[in-house]
């Protein structure tokens, strides 16, 4: 990604105690249930798996993400999951 781009991203993962994940550059929700929140932000595709979760707060137009519950892992896919199309979600959903 080149210098020029990043620098107009505003992109914020915050953790707290595995509990209650605060996300800045959100730009799309793909799916979500209780397991598992599948969202593209300005720095591509993420996937959030844990137990219990709910999303607390959305706003696109800001971008902003409030999800409690207990968080098991974070996953960074590279790039955005509109750009990498149906055969992704297919594989993730096996």
């Amino acid at each position: 990604m080149d210098d020029k781009r990043l620098s107009n991203v505003r992109h914020q993962l915050v953790l707290a105690e595995r509990e209650r994940l605060t996300l800045d550059g959100v730009t799309h929700v793909e799916s979500f249930d209780d397991r598992e929140i599948v969202l593209d932000t300005e720095l591509g595709g993420l996937i959030v798996q844990g137990e219990d979760l709910h999303i607390k707060e959305l706003n696109l137009e800001k971008g902003n993400l409030l999800v409690s519950g207990f968080i098991q892992s974070i996953e960074y896919l590279g790039e955005s999951l509109g750009k990498r199309g149906k055969g992704l979600l297919a594989r993730l959903f096996r």
